[in-house]
């Protein structure tokens, strides 16, 4: 039986530390997508990220005060002011 050469070796070595770094790389970028996008509010001046979290305060907002469930995004100047007062009020955030 042959011996394979040390240059074989370092070759299937080096293609196979390229594909866990390659792989390695993919799964954080997915990661990252969940963890969320950065928000500003404007009133306070600072940011949040909205994320699982955020959209829980959200979705409390949007019941507690009886409004129409509507993309972040999408609401009125008025409306998401209304919320970042609100969320101030009701929050964990530093």
């Amino acid at each position: 039986m042959q011996q394979p050469k040390p240059e074989g070796m370092t070759l299937k070595l080096k293609q196979s530390l390229g594909s866990i770094l390659l792989a390695g790389a993919l799964l954080s970028a997915g990661c990252s997508a969940s963890v969320g996008y950065r928000v500003y509010d404007p009133y306070r001046s600072d940011y949040h990220v909205w994320n699982r979290d955020e959209g829980g305060y959200y979705d409390r907002w949007v019941v507690e005060t009886h409004r129409p469930h509507t993309d972040y995004k999408k609401l009125k100047p008025e409306d998401q002011k209304s919320y970042w007062n609100w969320r101030h009020d009701h929050d964990d955030h530093h």
